[in-house]
């Protein structure tokens, strides 16, 4: 199957209109299109299926919980399926079947391992800052950021570690990052990088491909298994032109799995 990525688009800010890479199967949505939600209209009549997962500034200056039922009613009503600890499991034009399993798998701060979790946490308050939402009337903070992380986390383990039966080939679809190879070079492995990877390369060779998004990075790598397997991970997210990030943006990458 092939299919087009896109994430980290950022259109409440940034001047930039998505078009159709020919020859895709699928149009796949990474997170981070755009916090006013304005600009996934984009997507309507897209001519082929799209797929999103949401990213953390999908929720900005919103309720977590209760943005979810609005989103998806959005999302629906343009022809964009939002998977959030679903799996959809489609077949491309050969008749290949191909599992989505997707979440926004939000950070739990253990990128760097318990001992660090404080420090983490600390850190990724700043974000939480930025990101202004809450979970239920309460400041969407570190702690229920980790609490909602490690849910995802549990879930995507679950469902992951499903036998293939009804498919050929698994594609992990999250927000986060699930490697701190994943992190971005220009700030390295700080503290605040917890708020952009997960820790979960133990998951890693339960998946074909994991495609991830908000860094502002592109990233394309495999990472091998002991058994000789392989997990190719990739991320094609443009961020901020303002900063440089866009440079060099390919908007009609197509990846096949």
């Amino acid at each position: 199957m092939r299919f087009q990525l896109l994430s980290d688009l950022h259109l409440e800010t940034e001047d930039f209109t998505p078009q159709p890479a020919p020859g895709a199967e699928m149009l796949v949505l990474g997170g981070d299109i755009d916090s006013t939600w304005q600009g996934l209209s984009h997507f309507r009549d897209w001519p082929v299926p799209v797929l999103m997962v949401a990213g953390n500034h999908e929720f900005d200056d919103r309720d977590v919980g209760a943005t979810w039922p609005v989103l998806r009613a959005h999302c629906e009503s343009l022809g964009i399926r939002l998977l959030e600890r679903e799996s959809l499991v489609l077949a491309d034009a050969r008749g290949r079947r191909i599992r989505f399993v997707s979440t926004v798998r939000w950070c739990d701060f253990d990128a760097f391992g318990e001992s660090r979790r404080e420090k983490a946490m600390r850190a990724g308050s700043y974000f939480m800052h930025v990101q202004r939402s809450t979970q239920g009337g309460r400041p969407f903070d570190a702690d229920l950021v980790r609490e909602e992380g490690l849910a995802c986390k549990a879930w995507l383990a679950a469902e992951l570690a499903q036998a293939p039966v009804a498919w050929d080939a698994t594609v992990a679809l999250t927000h986060f990052a699930p490697s701190l190879r994943s992190a971005d070079p220009r700030y390295g492995h700080q503290s605040g990088t917890a708020s952009f990877c997960n820790a979960d390369d133990e998951l890693l060779p339960l998946a074909d491909v994991w495609i991830h998004g908000h860094l502002h990075c592109r990233h394309d790598y495999t990472v091998v298994h002991p058994d000789g397997r392989s997990t190719r991970v990739v991320c094609n997210a443009r961020g901020h032109a303002r900063r440089g990030e866009a440079e060099g943006y390919d908007p009609l990458f197509l990846l096949e799995v």
